[in-house]
C-alpha cells in the first residue's frame, strides 16, 4: 500500500473503469475503513458502499463502474469541511490500495443516489464516487474532459500560499520547514470542483490560516467549494501526520485584509 503522500502525488480522477467488480477483499477493506473514518470537526459523515445495478446508479461521464461510494451529512455549520475531509481521505486510501475514484456532484442521477442514501430533510449528499479498477485506456470523452478542465494543471505555489498576510506571496523555498513545505505542496495538488483550487493559505508562524476564494458563485443548500476546502484540509492534515507532526484545528479568524471574494475558513496550529 502506498503512503498517503505518494497517493496524493500519483492519484488522478478515474472516469473509465474496466468493468470488473471489486474483489471480496476490496469490498471488506472499504466497508471496514468506512466504519472507522473520522474527521477533526467531529461531524458525523455517513458513507456507504452501493451496488450500481441494484440501486440504478449511473453517471453519463462514467464507464464500466459496478459500485459507488456516496455519503450524506447533517446540515450543520461546517458540514462541508467534515464531508470533504472524510470523503477525500477514503478516496486517497482507496487509490493507495489500487482502487480508482472520482468525486461527482452534478453529473449523477441524484434522485436515485439520494434515495439509496436515504437522505433526510435535514441532511445533504454533496457528492458520490464510483469505485473500481482503472481501465487500461481512457475513453475519448474522458480525455476530452480532462483537457477541458486542465485536470493535471495546478496554480503555482506563490499564488496559493502567503507569509503573514496576503501582501507577501510564499515560495516553497521560503517556507523553512520541510514538513510544512511538503504538506503545503500536498494542498496544492488537491482536486477541486472544475479544478478551481479555491484554497488560499496564510502561514503565520506555527499557525496556518485557510481561506476560501469564492469563484463558482452561490450554491445551495451548501457551499460546494467549502467541500473543496475540506479536501485541502485532509491533504494538509494527513501529510503532516505522516511526517510526524500533529495539528490542532480551531476557528480563530486572524482578521486579515483579504482579496475580493475571499473569506476565512479555519486555522491549524502545528506541533513542533
Amino acid at each position: 500500500m502506498a503512503s498517503i503522500i505518494e497517493a496524493i502525488e500519483s492519484r488522478r480522477s478515474v472516469r473509465t473503469f474496466d468493468g470488473t467488480p471489486l474483489t471480496s477483499e476490496e469490498r471488506d477493506w472499504l466497508l471496514g475503513r468506512i466504519a472507522t473514518l473520522e474527521n477533526p470537526l467531529g461531524i458525523p459523515v455517513d458513507i456507504r458502499l452501493l451496488d450500481a445495478a441494484e440501486h440504478g446508479l449511473k453517471s453519463p461521464v462514467i464507464v464500466g463502474e459496478q459500485a459507488y461510494i456516496a455519503a450524506k451529512v447533517p446540515l450543520v455549520e461546517h458540514c462541508e469541511l467534515a464531508f470533504g475531509y472524510e470523503f477525500e481521505q477514503l478516496c486517497l486510501e482507496a487509490w493507495a490500495c489500487g482502487i480508482g475514484t472520482v468525486m461527482l456532484a452534478a453529473s449523477i442521477n441524484r434522485p436515485e443516489f439520494e434515495r439509496a442514501m436515504e437522505v433526510g430533510e435535514d441532511e445533504v449528499m454533496p457528492c458520490a464516487s464510483p469505485v473500481g479498477h482503472v481501465a487500461e485506456k481512457r475513453t475519448v470523452r474522458e480525455r476530452a474532459m480532462r483537457r477541458a478542465l486542465k485536470a493535471d494543471a495546478r496554480l503555482p505555489f506563490e499564488q496559493l500560499f502567503f507569509a503573514d498576510d496576503f501582501a507577501h506571496p510564499l515560495s516553497a523555498a521560503q517556507v523553512g520547514d520541510d514538513a510544512l513545505a511538503r504538506a503545503l505542496e500536498a494542498v496544492r495538488l488537491a482536486p477541486s470542483a472544475t479544478n478551481r483550487q479555491p484554497w488560499r493559505v496564510v502561514v503565520a508562524g506555527d499557525v496556518i490560516h485557510f481561506f476560501e476564494l469564492h469563484s463558482l458563485g452561490k450554491t445551495e443548500p451548501i457551499d460546494i467549494q467549502k467541500v473543496d476546502m475540506g479536501i485541502a484540509l485532509a491533504h494538509f492534515d494527513l501529510a503532516m501526520r505522516e511526517l510526524g507532526r500533529e495539528l490542532a484545528f480551531a476557528f480563530d479568524d486572524p482578521a486579515l485584509a483579504t482579496p475580493a471574494d475571499c473569506s476565512y475558513v479555519i486555522s491549524a496550529k502545528m506541533s513542533q
